[in-house]
């Protein structure tokens, strides 16, 4: 078991090596730079190369792309994130201003996906073939097949707009609320991000679980234990504790789906997320918070990858004893 995590750990660190690679250059490869977010579009023509490289390399943007990653590569070993072109803060206190929303809206997608999944997976797979089964399985991936920005947008247009239940955009009012009133004006605005990228994710979650629990009714234990006289209850509760095993390894590995769909959410709702902050970001050639933006994202993806490989032996017995030769 330890052999086995090390391995997995060392082939994680050579994908987040990779990562920091893509991360580094994908931002450079986007037309324009800095320099044209930092200064007025008539003076944008004014400036020398060697007054644009003294610009860029205030933010350690200057010099040859070697240079530059190599730069980027020591300053991460210290934890250092630059700062925000933009912002003119360290990118650290930005990501941070902002991680929270994001974990509010992602964890609470994931939660409610995940259960309403599981629970409508489960149900469907008992009545398989039944006019219930079908009816819920075409809603689902009708609903599936929808882009999340356009959920979005059919939700604004809806409860916002036509019938004016919940506020259209932004996570906080804008008049001095304080107290339960502010938690519920926050909560409110919460709602219509947080049922859209939830439904973002819940037919994937529907849909492993139903085929998970389907497979496991058609194994030979549950024949036996219908032929020993066992409860349908009891029955159940044996094949859906087996049937969650692929639900708990694609909840974890779906979070990275969740992050992509947040950061379309946020920029609909225009909620205060890193989603919303990278959409700006690249508006504004802002290269440090996106490296920085970028790379925790894609340290979240990882690690939630890698607990799912740590994870999945422990739940499934199976996959603990060697394969006999």
């Amino acid at each position: 078991m330890r052999r086995r995590g090390a391995r997995i750990a060392l082939q994680y660190a050579g994908v987040l090596f990779v990562a920091i690679v893509l991360n580094f250059a994908l931002p450079r490869l986007a037309p324009g730079d800095a320099v044209d977010y930092l200064l007025p579009p008539e003076a944008a023509g004014e400036v020398t190369a060697a007054q644009r490289e003294s610009v860029l390399a205030q933010y350690g943007l200057g010099g040859s792309p070697v240079a530059q990653f190599g730069s980027y590569l020591s300053r991460l070993a210290e934890g250092d994130l630059g700062v925000s072109i933009r912002y003119g803060q360290p990118v650290t206190e930005v990501l941070t201003e902002r991680i929270g929303w994001t974990l509010l809206l992602v964890g609470g997608a994931l939660a409610l996906s995940t259960l309403l999944g599981v629970l409508l997976g489960f149900f469907a797979a008992w009545r398989r073939g039944s006019k219930s089964d079908t009816t819920s399985l075409t809603g689902v991936m009708v609903i599936d097949a929808m882009p999340p920005f356009f959920v979005g947008l059919l939700a604004i247009l809806v409860f916002s707009v036509s019938l004016g239940w919940l506020p259209i955009f932004g996570a906080l009012p804008a008049t001095e609320a304080s107290g339960l009133a502010l938690v519920l004006e926050a909560g409110q605005r919460l709602i219509l991000p947080l049922v859209t990228l939830t439904l973002g994710f819940v037919g994937t979650v529907y849909l492993i679980a139903r085929a998970s629990l389907v497979g496991e009714l058609q194994e030979d234990y549950v024949i036996m234990a219908e032929a020993k006289g066992l409860s349908p209850r009891q029955v159940r509760r044996h094949a859906q504790r087996n049937a969650l095993l692929p639900v708990v390894t694609i909840t974890l590995v779906g979070l990275g789906t969740l992050i992509g769909g947040a950061a379309v959410v946020e920029t609909v709702f225009s909620y205060p997320g890193l989603g919303r902050l990278i959409y700006e970001s690249v508006l504004a050639r802002d290269y440090p918070v996106l490296q920085g933006a970028f790379l925790l994202l894609a340290v979240a993806v990882l690690l939630c990858n890698f607990v799912a490989d740590l994870l999945y032996p422990l739940l499934d017995p199976r996959l603990r004893r060697p394969v006999a030769q």
